[in-house]
Order: structure tokens, then sequence, then C-alpha cells
């Protein structure tokens, strides 16, 4: 296994960092709230977060000054790590993460956004867009210490091949990278595919070497990480509208006055909005520029409802198995 210098020195890093963080009371003059992202400044997660730490500034009008860092391009680790560290208390304060990442403290997490539980963008919307997801709130903030203050997201993932796939017969026993959590694994089964859980900063020499033949990302993701250049053929399935909530340390919330912990509160949930529609209205835009430039090519999916049809008892099993039956019924009752 390769280990780069950069892994070996991560845990330093954040050990380092959590020194620095904004909760201490040893300045009380002055909080510095550190975010941590796996992207550059262009992705959508970073100007999401980037849009949070203005709003919060305009939200404050306390006699506290406020300094946010921004750890860049994996510096403290991925969004797993942002999680445990937040958790803790300790080096990340806030992060967008994947809900996969905060399933290991909630299995409610892993229900905020499988694989065709939103029938389409207006119904995702709809949902984020209401109450109909607070008993998954209040369960991570119980169980992991981590706030969630809004929704960002809107990437809508298509499958990422080797070669091009159109129907059910051309996925059947393709192996995919999928993400940890169990209803993952659940879904890519049903839909007849191998699934195989695999870190994400490994999928690209996955596929390149042959250990699998497909993943599944939005156009975002597909770029930055420029799957394409393995995987050129992206099959159209939207399959899943990703929900990637902006989280904040609950350790560090409280630490802060109570003006304060307002202002982020609500800036957390516009700041979701903001991230929402930015990555919603622009996927399909950087999905076209790539294929323009012969990056890649998109394959119709012509079999999307039997990718419903498969997926509808499982998540319906899945959420019955976590004593949920009613969030789904409150989910798919929003029009």
């Amino acid at each position: 296994m390769k280990i780069t210098l950069s892994k070996l020195l991560r845990p330093a890093l954040a050990i380092a960092f959590a020194s620095f963080t904004s909760v201490s009371a040893a300045q009380a003059d002055k909080f510095t709230l550190h975010g941590a992202s796996q992207f550059d400044e262009k992705h959508a997660y970073t100007r999401l977060m980037r849009k949070f730490e203005q709003l919060t500034k305009l939200n404050y009008s306390g006699e506290h000054e406020i300094e946010f860092v921004m750890h860049l391009n994996s510096e403290l680790g991925l969004e797993k790590d942002y999680v445990a560290y937040m958790n803790q208390g300790l080096s990340v304060d806030y992060a967008v993460a994947s809900p996969s990442h905060m399933s290991t403290f909630s299995k409610l997490a892993t229900v905020l956004d499988p694989p065709m539980l939103y029938r389409d963008t207006g119904h995702w919307s709809k949902v984020l867009s209401s109450d109909v997801l607070k008993p998954i709130v209040d369960d991570i903030y119980k169980r992991a210490d981590i706030l969630l203050l809004g929704y960002g997201g809107g990437g809508v993932r298509h499958l990422i091949v080797n070669k091009a796939v159109s129907n059910m017969a051309e996925i059947k026993n393709v192996p995919i990278r999928v993400m940890g959590a169990p209803i993952q694994t659940k879904l890519f089964n049903a839909f007849g595919m191998t699934p195989n859980v695999i870190a994400y900063s490994e999928v690209y020499n996955a596929i390149q070497t042959g250990v699998i033949d497909a993943a599944e990302n939005e156009a975002a993701g597909i770029r930055q990480m420029k799957f394409y250049e393995v995987g050129p053929n992206i099959s159209l399935t939207a399959h899943s509208i990703t929900v990637r909530p902006l989280a904040f340390s609950g350790k560090a919330l409280r630490r802060l006055p109570e003006d304060l912990q307002a202002a982020i509160i609500q800036a957390g949930k516009d700041a979701g909005t903001y991230g929402r529609v930015t990555e919603l209205t622009e996927g399909s835009g950087i999905m076209a520029e790539m294929e323009a430039q012969g990056k890649l090519k998109t394959v119709v999916f012509t079999e999307r409802a039997k990718l419903i049809a498969a997926a509808t008892p499982v998540l319906k099993e899945y959420f019955n198995s976590l004593g949920q039956s009613a969030l789904y019924d409150a989910i798919q009752a929003v029009k």
C-alpha cells in the first residue's frame, strides 16, 4: 500500500490545529472557526461554506470578532475525518459531509439521500425546505453531537462506466464502487450490480486497474476527480440526488455566545439553500461542457422506471428496519 507523506502528516496537522480552534476561551474577544473541504475553491461544497462564512458575519452583531480558516484540498483528511473531528470538538468546526460518514454514529443518517428516495428535483427541493427530516437531524445531534445546519447538495448522480450501458441487462453484475452505508450496497444489489465499498480517494485507481468497472457521481465530482479519464461513459440514470449537509460540531457550537450560535444556525440554513441552487443549476452545464470537450460521452439509460421499481421495496424495508416507516411515508407524501 502506498502511503504518502501527506497522509502520515494529517493526524499531526489535526492535533496542531486543535490547539488553535476558535472555541477555546483563551481569546474571549475573537473566535476562530476552522472549516475543512476535500476540494478547492471552485467546488460547490467549498463555495457553500464560503457563503456560510459571509452570512455568519452579516448575521452577527455582537461584540466578538469572528475569523474563519478554511483547510482546502484534503489538508485535514477526508469527509469521514471531518465528521470524527467534529464529534470530538477538535480541529474541524464545520464542514460539508456525506451523510454516509455520519452513519457510524446515527443509522438514520443513511436515509437522507439513498438512491431513488426522491422522485425528482422538485420533490427533493420541497422535502429539504420543510421540517420533514427533523427526526434525522435530532438523532445525529444526539448520537454524534453534530448539528446539521442546512442542506447542500443537488448533484444528480449517474453511473460512470468504462463501457457504454443503457439498460438493466447491460448493468447486470457490473462491479461498482459504493459508499460505506449499508443501504447503498442493498440498493445497488437490487439494481443487479455488484457493489464494492471503496474509499473515494481510491476510485480512480480502482477503475483504472480493473478492480471495479463503474462508480457513480455527479458532474462536479466527475470533473474534480477526473473520473472521465478512466470511466468515459456516463450512463444518465439520475438514480440519486445528493443531500450534503453543512454540519457544525456541537461541542464547538455550545462554547460560543448564544447570539453567535443563533447567527451560525441561520447562516447555515441559508447557505444550504444557496449551495443546493448552485450545484443543481450548474450540474447539467458542467456535464455538457465536459462532453463538448470530448472528455466523456453521455449515454441515455432507457429503463429508469425499472430502477425505481427495484429500489422501492428495498427502501421501504430499510426504513421499517429503523423504525422509521412513518418518516418514509412523510417524505413520499411531500408534494
